[in-house]
């Protein structure tokens, strides 16, 4: 059986790898439709290209999903590792931009995060706090599981976690009207965003002091 250490860095390098990949891609598609740079209001890509990337994001979610439930000894071992993966995937991705094409030139640059099942954007600032917390929760998780706990919520906290996640994927959805009427986004919706991001990680930081007094 693979060490807590030696899964930990192969879940490193295949995230790593994941958002290099990503980072390509953009490079490319920036190069092909984006030459002035990518800026609102974003100009439309062919209706063909935009379907093969909808179809490419659904394919890296479930690679990303493949390798946690491959890589997972249990369902919420499987949770976290799936957080993890998305998150230094994600950080990898943006650092990556940065180094390439020296984008984003802030954390408050505008980005269009995902196409599912519309437009996700936001400020960069936002996604990359969460994917730095979803690695929290998951250093939390192997922390608390090398001494014999579990981190996991009561039934009501995880449905209290779940909503506000819900509010969390609303906050970046808000303004996806911008993308398809071709308007530069208004104000980011951060009265939405910051309590669905408190109610979601409560649930978790109380079942790591539960677990911790165990």
């Amino acid at each position: 059986m693979t060490s807590p250490r030696s899964r930990v860095s192969w879940l490193v390098a295949y995230g790593v790898a994941m958002g290099f990949l990503e980072v390509a891609v953009v490079v490319y598609l920036r190069e092909l439709y984006y030459p002035g740079g990518f800026l609102f209001p974003v100009a439309p890509m062919p209706a063909r290209v935009a379907l093969v990337e909808v179809a490419r994001e659904a394919a890296t979610l479930l690679m990303l999903l493949s390798v946690a439930f491959l890589a997972g000894r249990g369902a919420w071992d499987r949770f976290f590792v799936f957080g993890f993966l998305f998150g230094v995937w994600d950080l990898v991705y943006y650092a990556g931009l940065r180094i390439v094409l020296g984008w984003p030139e802030s954390l408050f640059t505008w980005d269009l995060l995902f196409l599912i099942p519309v437009p996700w954007l936001a400020p960069v600032f936002y996604p990359v706090l969460v994917s730095f917390l979803l690695i929290v929760g998951f250093a939390t998780h192997e922390r608390l599981a090398s001494r014999g706990r579990e981190l996991r919520p009561t039934t009501g906290g995880l449905l209290i976690a779940s909503a506000g996640a819900l509010a969390i994927v609303v906050s970046f959805c808000w303004r996806f009207r911008d993308v398809i009427e071709e308007r530069v986004p208004g104000s980011f919706p951060g009265w939405m965003f910051w309590p669905g991001l408190a109610v979601a990680t409560l649930p978790f930081v109380l079942a790591t002091r539960r677990a911790l007094r165990r």
